[in-house]
């Protein structure tokens, strides 16, 4: 397009720590190269900010200047009677048609061919009750159907996202079970590879390296278990764990009773993660759900091979069982260990394997991923 777009992002916070937020920087970088204005927005401040390496090159917004009031479901008669839940309810609706109408003014001044890409459905919410005259609205799980089936987004990506022009998943598998819900606008679009180091890992420490969000969805917990059997097997080993979050403290005190202070450390979180990435042999991912994870793509790109739960179709994309990283069954521990052991206990397959994940990673590169998104914009627009 001659002169390029005007796309929006739409996301919860335009700077919450986790995957969606990296995600939507790099993409809005790699628009910004392709000669589109970017702007993205987020619906309230977040928690834990995320670094984002200084100033951006295109402008953000926040809506809200203090965060919406929580409200629960009206349940039965006394809920639909509780007079202070019914006030903050009302206060709450009339909350977002006013920052709702900040987005049809954003919408309404974009030139023709604008694009809003709506990254998470709570985001959705708002962008719903805007003008979207002007523009065409892209939908986003970046989680597995079976892992946003088990959470209240489940109900909701059917609900709201049923409305935007169109909704991309991450692989085919999800787009093909979302379509069997009933909605007719789904497709997929993996995420593009985040780095290329020039300088990968020679596989030499006897590192194993995990990195993520200390939360139940992470399941560090699952990780310790699987390291106390692993370590013991290859008692000159380090596990490396780097990230923080609100299961911190607990995941500490899980190490310690199982005894493994000695061959656990907590790093918390990096700025430079193809640095500590080149300083490890082995990668490892005991998440309970995932979508198209990017930890494991930047450990590929660093030649470092991966073990992981097989708990999401994206995971089994990335990671070619048995050729450039290895899979266990979900939440099964014990061969998450063997998995590891394999790798640790083999110089020569941690070498094959390095080498092929980094080869057969680029198969995601910016280049192609920014080509099958342009090719989407026009095809929406016709």
């Amino acid at each position: 397009m001659v002169g390029g777009r005007d796309i929006f992002f739409v996301s919860n916070s335009f700077d919450e720590l986790g995957g969606v937020t990296t995600w939507s920087h790099q993409m809005a970088r790699l628009f910004l190269k392709r000669g589109h204005r970017i702007h993205i927005v987020g619906i309230t401040d977040s928690d834990v900010p995320q670094d984002l390496g200084g100033r951006l090159p295109y402008p953000t917004t926040t809506l809200y200047e203090v965060r919406p009031p929580k409200v629960g479901p009206a349940l039965g008669l006394k809920g639909k009677l509780n007079l202070v839940e019914r006030l903050r309810r009302a206060a709450r609706t009339a909350g977002m048609h006013e920052q709702a109408a900040k987005l049809s003014r954003m919408f309404n001044a974009a030139r023709p061919g604008a694009v809003v890409i709506v990254t998470q459905v709570w985001a959705m919410e708002w962008v719903r009750l805007a003008d979207t005259s002007n523009v065409t609205v892209i939908g986003m799980s970046h989680e597995s159907y079976e892992y946003s089936k088990a959470t209240s987004r489940f109900g909701r990506v059917k609900k709201y996202f049923a409305e935007a022009d169109h909704l991309l998943l991450l692989t085919q598998e999800d787009a093909d079970l979302w379509i069997r819900q009933g909605l007719d606008n789904v497709g997929y679009m993996p995420n593009p590879l985040p780095f290329m180091p020039d300088e990968p890992s020679q596989r030499t420490e006897k590192v194993v390296l995990s990195m993520g969000r200390l939360t139940d969805q992470k399941g560090i917990d699952m990780l310790l278990d699987a390291w106390a059997e692993a370590a013991s097997l290859n008692p000159d080993w380090v596990l490396q764990i780097y990230g923080d979050g609100e299961d911190e403290e607990a995941l500490k005190k899980q190490c310690t009773h199982l005894g493994l202070d000695s061959s656990v450390e907590w790093r918390g979180r990096t700025s430079d993660v193809p640095g500590a990435l080149r300083g490890g042999s082995v990668f490892v991912q005991s998440s309970r759900g995932e979508g198209f994870p990017l930890a494991l793509m930047e450990a590929m790109a660093a030649a470092v091979p991966c073990a992981a739960f097989d708990c999401a179709p994206g995971v089994r994309e990335i990671i070619r069982d048995g050729e450039d990283g290895l899979l266990a069954a979900p939440g099964n521990t014990h061969e998450l260990a063997q998995r590891l052991n394999t790798l640790m206990s083999d110089q020569e397959l941690r070498d094959q394997m390095g080498e092929l994940a980094r080869k057969n990673i680029q198969r995601y590169t910016t280049d192609e991923i920014v080509r099958r998104w342009e090719e989407l914009f026009a095809f929406l627009e016709r």
